[in-house]
């Protein structure tokens, strides 16, 4: 049966958009993939595409400056192959440059420091990372707020009983969560059994970011399997002061039991703190299910939310680090932020939302650009508002944003009440 004008016309704006990719070099050869992360490896204010993929070949793509790209994984020590499910990119030890960790579902798991130079070397063992069981999650955020990157790893091996086994205070079998402290001299430690994390689960989607506005990152672990057998309600762990993490699943009605396929953190309504979306299903006809919108009741505390544009750097500003100073019930403290997009099944808003407790006003904003490793810092920052940070700029701009109102019948999400 011949196309009708319509299929034609569809068919040849899919080709144009098909060679189009591939004409900037990012579709040679195409594979299987469900992980990617945007990082400027070599600091030239461009940002770069590292993939992994299933059973074939890691690829990074260099970018070149002129819409297109290269493939330089082999030169770079990159080329691995493996059934990857996570790449995520951070600088764990403050060198300027990102490095790279690969979280493999059936072989070795991977951290890659950069050598300065587009290649890496492998850091793993020397790291005290490790092997490592089948994982599926992972991502680098500054739990405790000590200036370090730490390392996320969740593990995706185990039955229903051995996640029922947790809750029971049983002994589980399978691969764990793993949470690694960075101990600042480029290696790291395995916290998960003091700060109550060494638990199984079967996490998916997944993502991080601050619920409560207190300053230390909570996170939240969709859960599940291709399988229809394997249903698991959804995890909510938050962060009691970079020391513990506590399962408050039950008491914030989160632990729906659909299966969770990608989460994302973000202020949807501009009321001063993050809710959640979940998408959920799954992969088959008969398994699907709908997205989820957690909407974030608040707690009080007060926020600053910051968005950076480079010039030297990319203009996103992935990469760049940022520090907010302040005093809370007297004494002083910091919490610390990395530009990305968050965990690596979801994405969160590169604008960064930052929880600052009872803090009732900012000392000071630091930025550290990727490029120059520039410095800049601000005081006198109001807080509960937006702030535009432009790279190189000695001043900042503020603006509000219309409250969104997702409770009154008939509005939704496109009706605005007027910003306080």
């Amino acid at each position: 049966m011949g196309m009708g004008a319509a299929q034609v016309a569809a068919a040849k704006r899919l080709r144009w958009h098909v060679y189009g990719c591939d004409a900037r070099g990012l579709l040679d050869p195409p594979r299987a993939t469900q992980t990617a992360v945007w990082t400027d490896i070599d600091r030239d204010g461009k940002l770069d595409l590292f993939i992994g993929n299933e059973n074939a070949p890691m690829q990074l793509f260099l970018n070149q400056g002129n819409g297109k790209f290269v493939d330089i994984a082999e030169s770079a020590g990159l080329n691995k192959t493996g059934f990857v499910k996570a790449v995520v990119a951070g600088d764990y030890d403050n060198d300027g440059y990102p490095d790279l960790y690969v979280s493999n579902f059936r072989a070795q798991h991977f951290l890659f420091h950069n050598n300065h130079d587009k290649t890496f070397t492998d850091a793993t063992q020397e790291a005290g990372i490790g092997q490592q069981g089948p994982t599926f999650p992972a991502w680098f955020f500054d739990y405790d707020n000590d200036g370090l990157l730490d390392l996320f790893v969740g593990g995706y091996y185990s039955s229903l009983s051995d996640v029922a086994a947790g809750y029971l205070g049983m002994p589980q079998k399978g691969e764990p969560l793993r949470l690694f402290h960075n101990l600042g001299n480029g290696k790291f430690r395995d916290v998960a059994p003091e700060v109550g994390l060494s638990k199984v689960f079967l996490p998916m989607g997944h993502n991080f970011g601050d619920i409560d506005n207190d300053g230390y990152l909570d996170f939240y672990l969709g859960e599940g399997n291709p399988s229809f057998a394997h249903v698991y309600p959804n995890v909510l762990f938050h962060n009691d002061g970079g020391r513990y993490f506590t399962d408050i699943t039950a008491s914030s009605g989160m632990g729906i039991l659909p299966k969770g396929h990608g989460i994302a953190f973000a202020d949807l309504d501009n009321d001063g703190d993050e809710d959640v979306v979940s998408v959920m299903g799954g992969p088959d006809p008969g398994d699907e299910h709908n997205t989820r919108l957690f909407e974030n009741p608040g707690v009080g505390n007060d926020w600053l939310r910051i968005h950076l544009v480079g010039v030297k750097s990319n203009r996103a500003a992935i990469g760049a680090r940022i520090r907010v100073t302040f005093k809370e019930n007297g004494v002083e403290r910091s919490v610390f932020r990395d530009v990305n997009s968050g965990g690596s099944f979801g994405s969160n808003p590169l604008r960064q939302h930052i929880g600052i407790g009872q803090a009732g006003s900012i000392e000071e904003v630091a930025i550290t650009w990727p490029v120059t490793g520039r410095v800049q810092v601000f005081r006198g920052v109001p807080i509960e508002t937006n702030v535009k940070i432009i790279e190189g700029d000695s001043t900042y701009s503020t603006y509000r944003l219309a409250r969104l109102d997702f409770r009154t019948p008939g509005k939704g999400l496109i009706s605005c009440a007027p910003a306080k």
